[in-house]
């Protein structure tokens, strides 16, 4: 299978939606390492449904902010990229030889604070995932802003996604590819799940 941009799925916690969206196609598949967060997966799960998915970067996501903390972590999950929250951070773990994903609450930030962020905050992610902790209407403002974002920084959209419009985005910004949020496999008929695999579904190509 292929899809027509780059994916990753974040909040992955359970083997049978690692498997399908690894079925599918997608790039990357993240994990939480945070114990204190609702999609936590322990470090014995995490190399078990890593051994059952192939082709697929794995990575391992946290909101921590000591490097210390984060380094335990490493060596714990040993995911192939690192995905953290905080800006600061990207000088210190740059010397731990893995990818980095930034994460960005977009709810959180003006777009100036954006614009700076990207100028001076941003290198040496990998990739800037853009996300919102809270309901984030994606307005021609930011879109505008994303437009002339996008064509210079490695950007993954993680808001305001859906069925309807994932060709319409893909075609408006140049974005390097789009995130997903996985969910929890104890909700069965999970609304997220649902829509993310129709998600996946549209996008993918022949």
């Amino acid at each position: 299978m292929a899809l027509k941009t780059l994916v990753k799925i974040s909040n992955v916690t359970n083997l049978s939606d690692a498997r399908y969206c690894a079925g599918m196609g997608v790039d990357m598949l993240g994990f939480s390492m945070d114990e204190d967060a609702p999609e936590y997966v322990d470090p014995k799960k995490f190399a078990e449904i890593k051994s059952w998915v192939a082709g697929v970067q794995i990575v391992g996501e946290t909101s921590a902010i000591d490097p210390e903390t984060i380094e335990h972590l490493l060596e714990a999950y040993q995911p192939d990229l690192l995905q953290v929250d905080e800006a600061a951070l990207l000088p210190y773990l740059g010397t731990y030889g893995k990818p980095i994903v930034l994460r960005v609450d977009l709810a959180q930030m003006t777009l100036d604070q954006l614009d700076t962020l990207f100028q001076t905050g941003s290198a040496g992610a990998e990739y800037i995932l853009l996300e919102s902790n809270s309901p984030l209407h994606l307005d021609d403002d930011l879109k505008t802003a994303l437009q002339r974002l996008s064509t210079r920084y490695p950007i993954l959209l993680g808001i305001g996604i859906s069925v309807a419009n994932v060709h319409t985005l893909l075609a408006e910004l140049p974005v390097r590819g789009i995130a997903l949020s996985g969910g929890d496999e104890e909700r069965p008929g999970n609304k997220e799940f649902g829509e993310l695999m129709d998600i996946l579904e549209a996008i993918e190509v022949d």
